[in-house]
């Protein structure tokens, strides 16, 4: 009978431990909140008007991060993949449904956004850039 107890308590010790190591961890580097400052024609003065804006704060999951943006309308959401080489990877990027009287940033960053290939970080910026170029740069929310 301890025998049984004592390999019980064994198995339930090890599945403790085995859970506490799976917290997820973040890269406080990126998973952050981040504000645009630079797009396209658009001045600095409007993206902040519009509060433009992207959130990388969810957990990573299997190297992914679930992300949302918001760009003075409607929310947007996507799946994003910051890799170690600067690579990035948007995908399944959607948003709510909301008409509103002027749409154009919204519309012009969801179709460049989901073009971005690459990445990078110096400082306190983000810089997101697609095959042609064309880049976004943001800010981190908590520091501007």
């Amino acid at each position: 009978m301890n025998k049984i107890m004592l390999s019980v308590l064994a198995v339930l010790c090890l599945g403790f431990i085995l859970n506490c190591s799976s917290v997820p961890m973040k890269n406080p580097q990126i998973q952050r909140e981040w504000m645009l400052v630079s797009f396209e024609e658009y001045a600095k003065p409007d993206l902040i008007k519009y509060k433009a804006g992207i959130n990388l704060t969810a957990p990573a999951e299997n190297g992914k991060i679930k992300g949302s943006a918001f760009m003075g309308c409607n929310r947007m959401f996507f799946s994003s993949e910051f890799k170690n080489n600067g690579q990035l990877k948007i995908s399944g990027l959607g948003s709510t449904m909301m008409a509103c009287p002027d749409m154009k940033l919204e519309d012009d960053f969801s179709k460049s956004f989901k073009n971005m290939t690459s990445y990078s970080v110096e400082g306190h910026f983000l810089t997101v850039k697609d095959d042609q170029g064309k880049t976004m740069k943001f800010v981190a929310a908590d520091w501007d």
